[in-house]
């Protein structure tokens, strides 16, 4: 197939590219390149090397650019919920309007199949109970409702022509060319390996599913080639029931991982996102997926990395691996508009 990545230059979208290249397919990849400069290692076959890429910001897409694609794989949005409610109306224009603009853009071109990256953070605040694809949504963040607001808008556009899929991702952690140490695993991995010590700002007793980035481009794969009858108009939440963890074993684990890494906790977070999440239906249901990856296990591919490429405290706090503190520091050095559009020279 021909597959075109949006995002590919981010996180998860770095390691998809050389994913689906791997399983025969014929990627490229739609970027607007904020974060081209932060590179924690080089993978050949992924961004930012051997994929063919189309530089530009999702809101001005037209159909020419996707045609001639058989997928859609939708990932390029302001990436989490700091980012997200750092300017809330932006964050509308690119998150809701933006991906509107795309899947649009993808169908009147002639795509067939369009895969949209959703997040179980659109769960907000769960009962306790293990929350599934019919669970009401209680998005608490702008990121959030701009996830419901597309899943909502996108299932409308579902057609025999143009199939359409929601993969709700756990929150991710793994290495990636283009990290993120502004997600919890991987950046307690970083804390354990720089400091020896996790110093939590909170008590840790939120619940967070938690999921590999390798498993988040397998179910991503296997979306993309499923038979149209078996995903469209569907959503599948990504990840293993066993996976779900409260803050606090999260950082347990990661201890465990790092040898002399020490833990502490602070007073109870006035944050009351909260959610434990089934995956029993994409494990039954989206043909071929099956997820691989543990927390701990992934807690000692970064140690291994980490060690490998002479990890440092320097490299853990550099801009392009915090989403947020890249932007700001792309709009203070006029770069980028308050609107987050590239600047004239």
């Amino acid at each position: 197939m021909r597959i075109l990545v949006t995002g590919t230059e981010g996180y998860i979208g770095s390691r998809l590219a050389s994913w689906l290249l791997a399983a025969g397919h014929d990627a490229s990849g739609l970027d607007t390149g904020f974060y081209r400069d932060g590179c924690l290692y080089m993978d050949p076959l992924g961004a930012p090397r051997g994929v063919p890429t189309i530089y530009k910001d999702l809101r001005t897409v037209t159909p020419t650019d996707f045609e001639g694609f058989d997928a859609v794989i939708h990932l390029a949005e302001l990436s989490n919920d700091p980012l997200g409610q750092n300017r809330p109306e932006i964050t509308f224009k690119i998150n809701h309007e933006g991906s509107l603009r795309i899947a649009r853009a993808a169908r009147d071109a002639g795509v067939r199949r369009f895969v949209y990256a959703s997040s179980c953070s659109v769960y907000g605040v769960g009962s306790g109970d293990f929350l599934d694809e019919t669970s009401p949504t209680n998005p608490q963040t702008a990121y959030a409702q701009c996830k419901v607001l597309v899943e909502r808008d996108v299932t409308l556009m579902a057609s025999a022509a143009f199939s359409v899929v929601f993969l709700r991702n756990a929150t991710a952690y793994g290495a990636s060319p283009r990290m993120r140490f502004d997600i919890v695993l991987n950046d307690l991995c970083a804390l354990a390996w720089t400091k020896k010590k996790i110093a939590m700002v909170s008590d840790g007793s939120p619940w967070r599913p938690i999921v590999h980035v390798e498993d988040i481009c397998e179910a991503m794969r296997c979306a993309a080639e499923a038979p149209a009858d078996a995903i469209n108009g569907q959503v599948f939440n990504v990840g293993r029931d066993g996976e779900n963890f409260r803050v606090r074993e999260i950082a347990q684990i990661v201890a465990e991982a790092f040898p002399g890494c020490e833990v502490t906790a602070g007073p109870p977070s006035q944050d009351n996102r909260s959610y434990r999440v089934s995956f029993s239906k994409i494990a039954t249901k989206l043909p071929g997926f099956q997820a691989r990856w543990t927390a701990r296990r992934g807690a000692e591919e970064l140690r291994k990395l980490f060690e490998r490429i002479e990890f440092s405290q320097d490299t853990h706090e550099y801009r392009p691996f915090t989403r947020l503190k890249q932007l700001k520091y792309l709009q203070r050095t006029k770069q980028i508009d308050d609107d987050l559009f590239w600047s004239p020279r």
